[in-house]
């Protein structure tokens, strides 16, 4: 099974920011986890990430019909991009939404994911774990 872990905004510069909220990871290290685990579960895995929505968009579209299942943590543009909600619109396969930090308790704004009507399943709070339950879940409900 092929799965797509897409990650968006400022993830590139995880071990840096507040890692009561994200974890002492850098995006480096968090995606050799993915790796690890994806191995574990028999998946190929292609981890991304950008800072630049259009090429975020760009992924997306490249992934039609090209993996079973995908993993997606946009960061900040979960909450207001919805050039990003209607790439992923035409997937016919399993979306895993995926934020290291609960973003249901945070800051108003964050509460909203525009991405909400197109997921099958959402991991937030868990830290890097996430990726993990993500991973876990496209195993079962993907292919």
């Amino acid at each position: 099974m092929r799965v797509l872990v897409l990650n968006g905004v400022n993830l590139n510069v995880l071990g840096r920011r507040d890692p009561k909220l994200y974890g002492g990871l850098s995006i480096a290290e968090l995606e050799s986890r993915i790796y690890g685990w994806a191995r574990e579960l028999q998946l190929t895995v292609q981890c991304r990430q950008t800072n630049d929505e259009g090429e975020f968009i760009k992924w997306c579209h490249d992934s039609y019909d090209v993996v079973d299942g995908m993993v997606v943590n946009p960061a900040a543009w979960t909450h207001y991009a919805w050039s990003i909600h209607d790439a992923l619109e035409p997937l016919t396969i399993p979306i895993v939404e995926v934020h290291l930090s609960n973003i249901d308790e945070r800051e108003e704004w964050r509460r909203t994911s525009v991405l909400s009507d197109l997921v099958a399943a959402r991991f937030i709070g868990h830290g890097p774990d996430g990726y993990k339950l993500a991973l876990d879940y496209l195993k079962e409900n993907a292919g």
